[in-house]
């Protein structure tokens, strides 16, 4: 039977982590660490959404257990990190703008990175028109860029949702980076119709909603999942310079039972003076600067 070759992506090429060039983050520190905190709104009535329990629209019962996130569960979560004085990475629906600018202030006024996440996760961009994709990123890029002072450099499409365009259409509004892609634990130079985008690894295991939500882990087991990861990859990381990501969402690690964990573990971490604490766009920066082939 003659074998067809199968349909390919083309935005690169396959290359084993033992076949890489080597190099490290600032500092000579070899594993990079960062929070990816996920703000997000979803619209009242129709939005898509993790979910407690089954429930007909409008969903009151989902749709007030995420908003606990944005009202409770962030601003406990801020205390946290800066008790600890770790930076994050904030993805942020543009909705928030509208719905909690004070919450989105908090977070910027931190210095941390914003990052684009699409308006609201209530709707994917996968099932856009090329042109309402378009939209979608230029006014996000638009709104954060008037609202924070700076454009945003990174891209979470909500529900990781992509269309054959997404990628071109980043690279069209002058995005440095996506986080879409979790097929590595290095950056990977990916190819588009406007250059070179970077992928900044973020995590599908070290993230709450799966983990959470679809496994139903508990938060101890949550907490000694991040605790083990950190471990494993710095032993890893002697040979090679690597990224752990930790993608958090408020209503679920916000809840106090959640968050004493999640502080439990991000301590061990945070006493480890080797490690590079950072942001998703200082990751992307530092190795554009290298000029490396990943």
């Amino acid at each position: 039977m003659k074998r067809r070759a199968l349909k390919a992506h083309g935005r690169f090429d396959y290359r084993p982590i033992t076949r890489r060039p080597d190099f490290e983050w600032p500092g000579g520190k070899r594993l990079a660490v960062y929070l990816g905190l996920n703000l997000e709104h979803f619209e009242f009535g129709t939005g898509l959404g993790a979910k407690l329990a089954p429930s007909a629209e409008p969903d009151v019962l989902n749709y007030a257990w995420r908003e606990y996130g944005n009202r409770v569960g962030a601003w406990r979560m801020l205390e946290c990190f800066d008790e600890l004085q770790l930076p994050a990475g904030v993805l942020i629906n543009t909705s928030l703008y509208d719905h909690c600018p004070e919450l989105v202030a908090a977070w910027r006024a931190r210095g941390d990175e914003m990052i684009g996440h699409g308006h609201t996760n209530a709707e994917r961009q996968g099932d856009m028109s090329l042109e309402a994709e378009r939209a979608l990123i230029t006014g996000c890029t638009a709104r954060m860029t008037a609202e924070d002072g700076v454009a945003p450099a990174g891209w979470l499409s909500p529900w990781i949702s992509e269309s054959t365009h997404t990628l071109d259409l980043l690279a069209e509004a002058g995005y440095r980076y996506t986080l879409n892609w979790c097929h590595d634990d290095q950056p990977t130079s990916m190819q588009t119709a406007h250059g070179r985008l970077w992928s900044i690894p973020y995590p599908q295991e070290v993230n709450d909603i799966p983990m959470i939500v679809a496994r139903q882990m508990g938060a101890v087991a949550f907490a000694e999942l991040i605790i083990a990861q950190y471990r494993e990859m710095k032993r890893q990381s002697a040979r090679q310079a690597l990224v752990m990501g930790i993608a958090l969402h408020p209503y679920l690690v916000g809840q106090p039972y959640r968050l004493a964990e999640l502080r439990r573990a991000l301590e061990i971490l945070a006493g480890d003076r080797a490690l590079w604490w950072t942001t998703p766009g200082a990751i992307c920066a530092h190795v554009n600067a290298l000029g490396l082939d990943l």
